[in-house]
């Protein structure tokens, strides 16, 4: 099925970049809708498209002027009514690269106390024990919304709303590289050491980004996680693996 394109709003946001919003709300079914839209556009760019980035409700496109303004497959002036030209003919397509299952990644992480920072503030917090918190985190599974904030940082839905949690009220200085965080009915993991206001449960002993990778980031939006509990031994030693 290719993607309803009536329901989208273009809004230019530089001579060189558009968005496509697809409302005001943050929603499974919008996410799902643009990480198809997306694999869509991927697979059939048109001419001097740069990339193209995925958020909670839009999706960006970047793209070179010069070179969109003189494809004369696409009717139009100007940039934008190229634009809105090339997604109204991908309505007429049907692109089996649309309808692709999201993949799941699975991410190690260990919740010891010496990385589960403020699993006991949330077992008061919500009146659960930490195995109960552990297990209910493990138990979702999370899709990628979007990356942002610090380069590989996942923003990522899906969290159980038993574990809906406030921000921190005094936000921390430095936050390790790879710490799992909650933020409201977010979980997210820091890629690099930043400071941050989650609310710490863990840590991976993944890379999240790493710039020398052909791909950087670990992750990408549309990608759905899974977190599997490990032991603080099998920790040390994916950890020596991924940063040796």
């Amino acid at each position: 099925m290719v993607p309803d394109l009536k329901k989208y709003i273009l809004h230019p946001i530089s001579e060189k970049a558009i968005s496509i919003v697809f409302g005001n709300q943050i929603s499974e079914a919008i996410r799902q809708q643009i990480s198809r839209l997306n694999r869509l556009i991927l697979a059939n760019p048109f001419l001097g498209l740069l990339n193209a980035i995925p958020a909670y409700t839009t999706l960006t496109l970047f793209f070179e002027p010069s070179i969109l303004l003189k494809d004369t497959s696409l009717k139009g002036s100007t940039c934008s009514e190229k634009i809105t030209f090339y997604l109204a003919q991908l309505e007429n397509l049907n692109q089996n690269e649309a309808e692709n299952k999201s993949r799941i990644i699975k991410i190690p992480i260990c919740y010891e106390e010496v990385f589960g920072l403020d699993l006991a503030e949330l077992s008061s917090i919500h009146q659960l024990s930490k195995e109960e918190i552990i297990q209910l985190h493990t138990e979702a599974a999370y899709p990628v919304y979007m990356i942002g904030f610090v380069p590989g940082f996942p923003y990522l839905g899906g969290l159980n709303p038993v574990l809906n949690s406030p921000r921190k009220a005094s936000p921390r200085k430095v936050i390790p590289a790879g710490s799992v965080g909650i933020a409201g009915m977010q979980t997210g993991i820091y890629p690099l050491a930043t400071p941050g206001g989650w609310q710490i449960i863990g840590r991976t002993p993944l890379k999240l980004f790493d710039a020398y990778r052909q791909q950087p980031s670990l992750l990408k939006a549309g990608d759905v996680v899974k977190f599997e509990p490990i032991s603080f031994t099998d920790f040390q030693k994916i950890y020596q693996k991924e940063w040796a």
